[in-house]
């Protein structure tokens, strides 16, 4: 299995392999702290398509090469997006992450997050999507779509809510803060946080253990956990690109981004 803590070779931007009845999938953009382009956001979307349908697994591993897990959506070209006014690089972002999220909730295998570093906006709702999220120490997350005056997507506002309550989301959303992992396990955020020289033996031997039992009773489980409720999350997600959209085409946006890679803090006006 391969290790989320280790920078994985050049090449793909997302790494597929198999253990037995596991896959594991792997985002590949270490020098870019796994930052979501429509390349990456594509490719992870066609990738659980493709083992959704593979009786043969049992359960999905999803994780970061390097030192994050996922940074986020790739601020750098959402930016020239915003520049030119037009949506070529954010659109199929958002469209393959709401597929990406749907099918993590939707298919048959369980899916777990092995969350090694950074998991930022869509990164961590990526995350929230995955049944079971276990991190390493060095694990933060946040929701910091703020910062740089977008919406939050990817599921996030039908997630974290659930997970944490609407106060403590709503904080969460408004600030932009980052959380540390024990933060995140106090908050029910995740299930269990190790260090990060034994995140990928606790994942396996989870991993092993799930893919071992009763495939028909654990695929019911999931489906009743979470299948059921797929209207409301579709609805969610609808509301998120619409909203999301309207924030890209802000001037908070632009400045957003402009403050982030000029590293000083946005100078919001509302407009």
């Amino acid at each position: 299995m391969s290790n989320a803590a280790q920078t994985a070779p050049a090449g793909p931007v997302l790494l597929e392999s198999r253990h037995d009845s596991i896959a594991v999938l792997v985002m590949n953009r270490p020098d870019k702290l796994n930052a979501l382009n429509s390349e990456l956001s594509t490719a992870l979307n066609e990738a659980l398509a493709r083992i959704a349908d593979d009786d043969s697994i049992h359960v999905v591993v999803l994780c970061g090469a390097g030192r994050a897990f996922c940074a986020g959506g790739d601020l750098a070209a959402i930016g020239k997006g915003r520049e030119r006014n037009e949506t070529a690089e954010l659109g199929p972002i958002l469209r393959s992450g709401m597929q990406a999220v749907l099918k993590m909730r939707l298919m048959p295998q369980p899916v777990i997050a092995a969350v090694n570093g950074a998991a930022a906006g869509a990164g961590m709702n990526i995350a929230l999507a995955a049944d079971i999220r276990i991190a390493a120490e060095t694990a933060t997350f946040g929701q910091n779509f703020s910062k740089v005056g977008l919406f939050p997507d990817y599921g996030g506002t039908y997630f974290l809510p659930q997970l944490v309550g609407p106060s403590v989301a709503a904080e969460m959303f408004y600030t932009g803060e980052m959380i540390d992992a024990q933060s995140a396990l106090r908050l029910g955020i995740v299930s269990r946080v190790v260090p990060a020289a034994q995140l990928e033996a606790e994942v396996k031997t989870l991993a092993q253990k799930i893919a071992q039992g009763p495939p028909i009773a654990i695929r019911a489980v999931k489906k009743i956990l979470f299948g059921s409720h797929k209207d409301a999350l579709v609805k969610a997600l609808d509301h998120e690109v619409e909203l999301q959209m309207k924030c890209f085409h802000s001037e908070d946006c632009s400045e957003g981004i402009r403050a982030f890679f000029e590293k000083r803090h946005p100078k919001f006006q509302g407009k």
